[in-house]
């Protein structure tokens, strides 16, 4: 067995030999690991520790958001190479006992109508979170890593730097290398590392709430020894992390891995893939028994566009709070608890011109 221990009284950049907060294929390894061989490893929060118990949401505003996300690796896996694919066995996801939410100006599915920061304080125990800024609410644990994935090769490198940076000149919002914030902080990784924000080819911050303990995920392998790293571990999350957060933690992951020669080649895979043999999570969480759904479309103010999942999903969100709202939650409060326990769903793509998304609330959470 391998081990990453970590010293949560400092930051990612004051262990730079354990772990980074940038995509490069150079990043030197954190331990090499055999296949079949179990890896520990502690991560720290999404934010780098910046945010502890005593933040308060105007603290928010100072957050450097260059810091996220604090990968724990890499693992540099013996056999792997470019064109295989790697298996990574998810063993277990051992959560901390405090997390929390935010919303963070700027950022999330709805910035453009939350402008002031919040944050919502979470004790876990007993495998519920709870917080006295939701009174009333227990989410069920359901531990899994925002953040895991492979180092990129430098051919996809340089393809994903040209891609996005057409897509800026575009208008996209797109968050490109800095050296500031960056760990490793010298160069060449400083200026040309890949941010950690979107998800890509190699896994990276796919925020997929069913890569709980027992799912196996396969990425296909872009460098010599796969060079796997993982953070940005979530408690719970509803399937879209609307406001732009889960309930974040530190956690310790164990995960092993095998490595598939020549599969993500042979087979034509570029994109991960996961699956697993029983329940990610409780039967009852995973298909509430008990839930209140909103619905979207395509249609906004009068207007209809064709075939828009991004505006039915927003449309589905919006009338989730108001549902909330009209419950006795805060906007705030429900935006939150969007965040961290409602699903949004493609209901059909065929009844052109609307597209329908609903949004799922398990009725659970709630206490009585």
């Amino acid at each position: 067995m391998k081990t990453i221990e970590l010293d949560y009284t400092r930051q990612c950049g004051d262990e730079p030999t354990k772990g980074h907060n940038r995509w490069h294929p150079d990043i030197p390894p954190a331990v090499t690991a055999d296949p079949g061989e179990e890896v520990v490893m502690q991560t720290r929060n999404a934010f780098d520790m910046q945010i502890n118990p005593a933040t308060q949401a105007p603290d928010l505003l100072n957050a450097d958001l260059n810091l996220v996300h604090p990968l724990t690796g890499p693992v540099y896996v013996n056999g792997a190479e470019a064109g295989d694919l790697l298996q990574v066995d998810v063993l277990n996801i051992e959560p901390a006992g405090w997390g929390f939410t935010t919303i963070l100006p700027g950022f999330g599915f709805l910035r453009d109508l939350y402008t002031e920061p919040y944050i919502v304080h979470w004790e876990m125990r007993d495998g519920f979170a709870q917080s006295e800024q939701l009174p009333g609410v227990r989410v069920p644990e359901a531990s899994f890593m925002g953040t895991i994935g492979v180092a990129p090769s430098r051919a996809l490198r340089q393809e994903i730097l040209l891609r996005e940076d057409e897509l800026l000149r575009r208008g996209g919002m797109v968050v490109g290398p800095t050296p500031a914030g960056a760990v490793p902080a010298h160069e060449p990784f400083a200026s040309e590392g890949l941010r950690t924000i979107p998800p890509r080819e190699n896994g990276g911050n796919v925020d997929i709430k069913q890569l709980t303990g027992g799912t196996r995920l396969y990425l296909p392998v872009f460098t010599e020894g796969a060079l796997f790293s993982a953070g940005d571990a979530h408690y719970a999350q509803g399937d879209s992390e609307c406001c732009g957060t889960a309930i974040e933690m530190d956690c310790t992951l164990h995960v092993s891995f095998e490595v598939r020669k020549g599969e993500a080649a042979g087979r034509g895979i570029n994109f991960p893939y996961f699956e697993r043999d029983d329940y990610f999570t409780s039967p009852e969480m995973a298909a509430p028994r008990r839930f209140l759904a909103s619905t979207g479309m395509c249609i906004s103010d009068g207007a209809n566009e064709s075939e828009h999942a991004t505006l039915a999903s927003r449309q589905a969100l919006l009338n989730m709070i108001h549902l909330l709202m009209e419950r006795g939650w805060s906007r705030e409060q429900a935006y939150c608890i969007c965040s961290v326990a409602v699903d949004l769903k493609v209901s059909e793509v065929v009844d052109v011109p609307n597209f329908v998304v609903s949004a799922f609330l398990p009725l659970d959470i709630f206490e009585g």
